[in-house]
Formats: C-alpha cells, structure tokens, sequence
C-alpha cells in the first residue's frame, strides 16, 4: 500500500458517512464529535512534532469542545447521583428511627 492511500480511504469512509447520514441513518451526533477528536489529535502530532506549546493549546481547546459536546453526560451523571444520594438519605433516616 503507498503512502497516500491511507488518506485516500480515510476520505472514502467519510464521504460514505457523509451519505449514509443523507438516506436518514443517524450519524449528527458522531460526526459532532469527530471535529473535536481530530483537533485534539491534531495537538497531538504538533506536540510530537517539537511544537509543545503550539500543541497544547491545539488540545486544550479541542478538549473543551469535546467537552461541551459531552456535558449532557454530565447533567446525567448528577440527576443519577443526586437521586442515589436521597434514597441513601431516606434509607438511613428510616434506620435510625427504627432502634
């Protein structure tokens, strides 16, 4: 395989993304999230490239971005764990009444 033709398959799998996307399968949310993975990849490679400072400001913000891509996963991790925590609550002020 030559050296371009890694690049030329990336393309192709995306451009079939790209219309698998079109005939109505679902694909928006994860090619939300593949603009800030190649940013933060892209930080990377600068950062392996000698370039660290160039590098990790590249990431930092494609982190961010994914962060915000991400935050309904948050509002979901403390919606559960507030509701853990009050039954925890319920549950241990109901065992101190009962001695």
């Amino acid at each position: 395989m030559r050296s371009g033709n890694g690049l030329a398959l990336l393309l192709i799998g995306f451009g079939g993304l790209i219309i698998l996307g079109k005939l109505g399968f679902g694909l928006g949310f994860l090619f939300g999230l593949l603009i800030p993975i190649l940013i933060i990849l892209l930080g990377v490679v600068a950062w392996n490239n000698g370039n660290r400072l160039l590098g990790g400001v590249i990431a930092v913000v494609g982190g961010f971005i994914l962060l915000g891509k991400l935050s309904f996963l948050f509002v979901w991790a403390a919606a559960i764990a507030l509701i853990v925590f009050g039954i925890s609550m319920i549950s241990r002020k109901n065992n101190s009444t009962r001695m």
